[in-house]
This record gives structure tokens, C-alpha cells and sequence, in this order.
């Protein structure tokens, strides 16, 4: 993903929201199409990059690299190296991100009501 200039409005306007609002600090953190469903995908295993992958259909792998990249700078997933030929990645939720966990089962539920109702009134 492309780096925002530090002395843009943009990046200015980030930082202000984040430094007093909790919602917008979340959001900042979660945001995007592929975070919070690798996070999901993460719940109650481990995987290695290709099997993470396999779980989400359509994501290139620069994006599933820089989203990995991301979550784990910000402490939700651990990234465990082996010291091995060839070298084996596996990643797991940090106890942070356990603590998403109800929120995204309801988010998904919220969903699926929300689904079906909008496809009932059609």
C-alpha cells in the first residue's frame, strides 16, 4: 500500500481522529476488505501463508503479505518463523485480537439478518 506523506492533510486529519477518538482508532487499524476476515479466518488456529490463502478467495498475495504485515505490526497476529529449508511461516491470533472475536461473530450475524432482509424486500 502506498505511504501517505507525513506532512499531508490527509495524514494530519488521520492523526487527529485517532489521538481522541476510540471508534476511529478501530476502524483505522481494522479498516479495508481483507482485515478483519483474515483476523476471522485466524479465530481458533494456526495457518501458514498458503493455507490462509486458500480460505480467502481472490486476494493476491501482495495484499494478504502487506494485510499480514499490518496486523501483526499492530499486535493482532503473531508470526512465528522456523528455522528450517524451506523456511515455514505460521500465523495465529494474539490474545488482543481474541478479544475481537464476539465482535465479528455479531457483525456477521448483523449480516446475514441484513442479507436476507434487503433480499426479501426485493
Amino acid at each position: 500500500m502506498a505511504q501517505r506523506k507525513l506532512t499531508s492533510t490527509n495524514t494530519a486529519n488521520r492523526e487527529k481522529l485517532i489521538s481522541f477518538c476510540g471508534m476511529t482508532y478501530a476502524i483505522d487499524i481494522l479498516g479495508g476488505r481483507w482485515k478483519l476476515l483474515i483476523l476471522y479466518k485466524l479465530e481458533g488456529r494456526v495457518l501458514r501463508f498458503s493455507e490462509l490463502k486458500k480460505h480467502l478467495p481472490n486476494i493476491t498475495d501482495r495484499m494478504l503479505t502487506l494485510h499480514l504485515q499490518e496486523l501483526e505490526k499492530n499486535g493482532l497476529v503473531i508470526r512465528k518463523v522456523f528455522a528450517e529449508v524451506p523456511p515455514r511461516v505460521e500465523y495465529q491470533l494474539s490474545d488482543s485480537a481474541m478479544q475481537l472475536a464476539p465482535i465479528w461473530k455479531q457483525l456477521e450475524q448483523w449480516g446475514l439478518e441484513h442479507k436476507a432482509r434487503l433480499e426479501e424486500e426485493t
